[in-house]
């Protein structure tokens, strides 16, 4: 009898587990992650309760807990969490001997990768300072909007970049703004030289520093203005410390040797990068730019065992000719974002059992997803329990002003499964918009009110997702970057991704055009052909007909040597889609543009 129940048992759950594994195969993979989301979130609220509540927080606990072990390798030089940390107080003292830097004070900071990048904003943390991380790309025309919309009345500038301040002083010198350079000398007797300062500076802490309001700001960060100016996000103390758990949760460790080659003047760097060295107690290799060239090479050189990347870093790689390095090399983990479905088949092809973690994340507010599984392309889950942790919406949406479509009572609804739609977040205390500087309009743009009842407020992240019946998430496009044409909706991105097989084409940048006399936008792409390869018109034209719907179909062409991207490797669409195309081959057409004619409208 007994053995007759047990046999039941068994043979239930049995029957149980392979229903689990056909109608719900990634179960257990969502019940580990979000049990590691409590653990983490229950750490945090320890930590908080010893006084850890802040990045500049983490970072004295670390120097506390592993002064001797490598905190940032960079070049020839190697400092310790200990040497960062005295280096970071002679930073402090002397902003605060100086006198340029009060408690409350914003001061901007333009500076390629260096360790001085991050000695300099801790110190300035420590006297109490916002710190604002402006574009090492910018043209000196946006100087001084950027510092005027943040406020900051100090400029301190890498010695290699005094050059670009040069040519905005007269601008900055009507605002009396004051530039430091981060050299012994400096080229100017306009500008103020910082380093002979710093070292004459003790490296002792200062006796009191900052009490942290961790709903507060923490520091400013510039978009990447792939639409039009930069915008100067307000980012908390809170969004700075969930970043920091990132490179944790893509299962980052503390022996990690992590190379950073992103700019730190942006989040993923800084917070999500450094802020992840820092919270795992793991060593970073920090490269003033990236180099394709030189990547598996510095991988071999350091024992790099986790690389982060985004948009299309990895892409690059794959177009880099092979090297001996990208074989021998230690790295598991690849952590990061952007990263489209078949540049992340061929980067496991070729550089060998590299795990794969692509995430979804935000520069002004703290919504954000992993994806903790192997499933090439999506960008994480929407399983119920990731819900519970970080509640979201795809609401529906009009293509052509790509507002959020309401009901008659004036209420938003949801995007069915399968189909796209704007991805917005109710604004929480986890999930906070502190706007933008300087720019109450835009701010308000990025808030969506009333949405499912009287009073609720979500953050409207501007991007397009899908949610399909797995329960995967995937990027589709930005708002504005989808395309309406013959009645249907057009995703930039999935088109990009077809042009990837195509062995004579490099890159592909797609967007949709305006044609006069017709409804919505064409497709066009701009194309860079591989080094000694042809454009092959047949070729595409058949590989069109098998993998895309007609309206998805580019009908121009625009053949260039290289396609313009920001620092992040974000592809620029603007002057592409205001550039256009000329049908009339009576007239001038645009340099570089190709008219499919055999693709006849």
């Amino acid at each position: 009898m007994i053995a007759a129940v047990l046999g039941g048992v068994l043979a239930g759950l049995l029957a149980l587990r392979v229903y689990q594994r056909l109608a719900h195969p990634f179960l257990w993979a969502d019940v580990v992650y979000y049990c590691k989301l409590r653990s983490y979130g229950k750490t945090l609220r320890a930590r908080m309760q010893r006084g850890i509540v802040s990045y500049l927080d983490c970072f004295l606990h670390q120097a506390k807990e592993n002064p001797h072990k490598p905190f940032v390798v960079f070049e020839n030089q190697t400092l310790t969490y200990r040497d960062a940390e005295r280096r970071s107080n002679r930073f402090a003292n002397a902003f605060g001997s100086e006198g340029f830097a009060k408690r409350g004070d914003v001061v901007a900071l333009l500076m390629f990768n260096e360790p001085d990048f991050i000695c300099a904003w801790l110190g300035l943390c420590k006297a109490g300072c916002q710190v604002a991380f402006l574009n090492a790309g910018a043209k000196a025309p946006s100087l001084r909007a950027c510092l005027r919309s943040c406020g900051a009345r100090t400029l301190v500038v890498g010695a290699d970049l005094a050059g670009l301040v040069n040519e905005a002083w007269p601008d900055l010198k009507e605002d009396n703004v004051a530039v430091w350079v981060m050299d012994h000398t400096s080229p100017s007797e306009e500008f103020n030289s910082l380093l002979d300062k710093v070292e004459k500076m003790p490296g002792e802490c200062l006796s009191d520093l900052p009490k942290v309001d961790i709903m507060s700001n923490f520091v400013f960060i510039f978009t990447s203005g792939t639409t039009g100016l930069s915008k100067a996000a307000r980012v908390g103390h809170m969004k700075a410390i969930v970043s920091m758990s990132f490179l944790h949760m893509c299962g980052g460790r503390s022996d990690d040797v992590i190379y950073i080659t992103l700019p730190l003047y942006h989040m993923s760097a800084s917070l999500l990068g450094i802020g992840g060295c820092i919270h795992l107690g793991a060593t970073c290799v920090l490269r003033r730019k990236f180099s394709a060239s030189q990547f598996w090479k510095d991988c071999v050189k350091h024992n790099v065992t986790v690389v982060q990347y985004i948009g299309e870093l990895c892409r690059y790689l794959l177009n880099h000719p092979p090297v001996p390095e990208e074989k021998t090399h230690r790295v598991r983990l690849a952590a990061g974002s952007g990263l489209r479905s078949d540049v992340w088949r061929e980067f496991v092809q070729r550089f060998g059992r590299i795990k794969i973690r692509e995430g979804y994340g935000l520069t002004e507010a703290s919504i954000g997803f992993l994806n903790y599984t192997d499933e090439v392309g999506p960008i994480g889950r929407a399983s119920y329990f990731n819900k519970l942790s970080m509640p979201f919406e795809l609401l529906r949406y009009d293509p052509q002003t790509y507002e959020p479509v309401r009901t008659p009572s004036g209420r938003c609804t949801r995007a069915p499964t399968g189909e796209a739609g704007i991805l917005v977040a109710p604004l929480t205390a986890m999930n906070q918009f502190l706007g933008y500087a300087g720019n109450k309009v835009q701010s308000e743009k990025k808030l969506l009110r009333g949405v499912f009842k009287a009073g609720d407020v979500y953050f409207n992240t501007g991007d397009l997702l899908m949610h399909d019946h797995r329960d995967f998430l995937y990027f589709r496009d930005r708002v504005g970057d989808t395309f309406r044409w013959k009645g249907e909706n057009v995703s930039t991105t999935e088109v990009s991704e077809v042009f990837g097989p195509l062995d004579f084409i490099q890159e592909a940048n797609v967007y949709g055009v305006s044609i006069p006399g017709c409804e919505g936008r064409a497709g066009m792409a701009a194309v860079v052909l591989r080094p000694d390869h042809e454009f092959d018109g047949p070729t595409l034209y058949k590989h069109l007909l098998k993998t895309l719907p007609a309206y998805a179909w580019p009908w121009f062409l625009r053949v260039q040597t290289s396609l313009d991207v920001t620092e992040t490797f974000k592809q620029q669409k603007g002057k592409l889609v205001q550039e256009g195309f000329d049908p009339e081959p009576s007239t001038r057409q645009p340099p570089g543009v190709t008219w499919l004619e055999s693709l006849a409208l």
